[in-house]
C-alpha cells in the first residue's frame, strides 16, 4: 500500500491569505516645493549658436561638460532642505540622457524628473520647426508635471536669457494660477507658431488642472548673455534676473527657502572651484540691493554667519576662507541704500511679450 504523500503546504492563518501578503509601501508624501530647471546655459555652460557648437556639445563626455558656477552647490542645498522635488526640462535630445545624467551624478546632484526633447522623432516625422521651437515643447511638459500636485505645493523655476524661458515660465505660472483664459492661451499658442497637436495638448492639460493660485514663487533667469535687466520688467517682480547663483541663493534665503549656511556653501564653491573674487561677491550682493531684490537686513544676517566657525572646513582652501571672512566684514559695514522700485505686478501682456521676446517664432 502506497504511503500517503506528505502535505508540505504551510497552513493558512486565521483571517485568510490576505495576511500573508506584504504590506504595500506607503505612498510618498507630496513635495512641499518643486524646483524646475532648464539645463543648457542654466545648469550647463553650453554653446549652441552654430552647428559646430551643437556637434561639440553632442559628442563631449560627461567629464568634459562644465556646470555654471554655483549651480550644483545650489541644487544640493535645495535638495537638503527636504520635501523638495527637482525637475529638469531641457531642449537637448533624448539621446543625450545617459551622458547628462552621468554629469549630474558626478556633480552630486539628485533629481526626480528629467525631460528631454524628442528631436529624433521630430526629424523623422518632418516636424523640423519643433526641433528649435520651445513653447510647444516646454509648456505642455510643465503642465503635465504639475498634474497630481496639491494646490499648496510651491514652485521655483530656473531658466536663462538665451531663448524664451522667461516667457514660458511666466505663462506657465499664470496658467496654473487660472489667470489666463482659454481663448487667450489658444491665441498665444497660435501666434507662437506651435504645432496644432502640441497646442491642443497644452490647452487640454491647462483645462484639467485646478487653479493653484500664485503657486510659482520665483522665476530666476541666469543672464548668460548679459541681457539688460530692464528687458524682464514686463514680467513683474516674480521674475528675478541674476548674474550668478550666489545672487539666486541670497534671494532664496530671504524667501525662507534656504538657510544662511546654505548660502555660505554656495559662495564657498564659487570661490573655491571657480575663482570668484571678493569684488565679484560684493558687487553681486550690492547689485541685488540696488535693484531692491534683497533687503539690507538679509545681507547683514549673512555677514553675521560668515565667521571662522560658520564657514565649512570641508573642501575649502585657506585663501577662500580668508576671502569670505573679508567679504563678511564688508557686508557688516554696508550703509543704507536708496529705495529701489520693483517691476509692477500687474497682468502680463503676453501678446506684446511674444512680439518682443519670440520674434522669430511668431506667425
Amino acid at each position: 500500500m502506497a504511503k500517503p504523500r506528505e502535505d508540505k503546504r504551510k497552513p493558512i492563518p486565521p483571517g485568510g491569505p490576505s495576511l500573508l501578503a506584504a504590506h504595500p509601501p506607503e505612498p510618498a508624501p507630496p513635495p512641499r516645493h518643486v524646483y524646475r530647471w532648464d539645463l543648457d546655459k542654466t545648469y550647463l555652460k553650453t554653446e549652441f549658436d552654430s552647428l559646430k557648437d551643437l556637434l561639440r556639445s553632442a559628442l563631449e563626455g560627461a567629464e568634459a561638460k562644465q556646470a555654471v558656477p554655483g549651480a550644483s552647490a545650489l541644487l544640493r542645498e535645495l535638495r537638503a532642505t527636504g520635501g523638495t522635488r527637482i525637475c529638469f526640462i531641457s531642449g537637448s535630445p533624448r539621446q543625450m540622457r545617459r551622458v547628462l545624467t552621468k554629469k549630474l551624478k558626478l556633480d552630486g546632484v539628485e533629481f526626480d524628473e528629467f525631460i528631454l526633447k524628442p528631436n529624433l522623432r521630430n526629424m523623422l516625422t518632418g516636424r523640423f520647426r519643433a526641433m528649435r521651437e520651445q513653447v510647444g515643447y516646454k509648456l505642455p511638459a510643465l503642465l503635465a508635471g504639475r498634474a497630481g500636485l496639491s494646490a499648496e505645493t510651491r514652485e521655483t523655476c530656473f531658466g536663462d536669457d538665451a531663448e524664451a524661458d522667461c516667457f514660458i515660465y511666466s505663462l506657465y505660472a499664470d496658467v496654473i494660477a487660472g489667470s489666463v483664459p482659454r481663448p487667450l492661451l489658444e491665441e498665444i499658442l497660435y501666434r507662437a507658431n506651435v504645432y496644432e497637436d502640441d497646442a491642443q495638448r497644452a490647452v487640454t492639460l491647462a483645462d484639467a488642472l485646478p487653479a493653484a493660485g500664485a503657486a510659482v514663487d520665483r522665476i530666476f533667469i541666469n543672464l548668460d548673455r548679459r541681457s539688460p535687466v530692464a528687458r524682464f520688467e514686463r514680467y513683474g517682480a516674480r521674475v528675478v534676473p541674476v548674474f550668478n547663483y550666489f545672487q539666486a541663493a541670497l534671494v532664496l534665503c530671504e524667501d525662507g527657502n534656504l538657510s544662511a549656511p546654505s548660502v555660505v556653501r554656495v559662495a564657498l564653491e564659487m570661490v573655491d572651484r571657480f575663482g570668484y573674487s571678493l569684488d565679484a561677491l560684493r558687487n553681486s550682493l550690492q547689485d541685488l540691493l540696488r535693484r531692491g531684490r534683497l533687503k539690507r537686513a538679509t545681507a547683514v544676517m549673512l555677514g553675521g554667519e560668515l565667521t571662522e566657525e560658520g564657514i565649512p572646513q570641508l573642501g575649502s582652501l585657506p585663501g577662500a576662507r580668508e576671502l569670505l571672512l573679508s567679504f563678511a566684514a564688508r557686508v557688516r559695514e554696508l550703509g543704507e541704500l536708496p529705495a529701489a522700485t520693483l517691476p509692477p505686478d500687474g497682468a502680463i501682456d503676453y501678446l506684446a511679450a511674444l512680439e518682443a521676446d519670440l520674434p522669430r517664432k511668431r506667425r
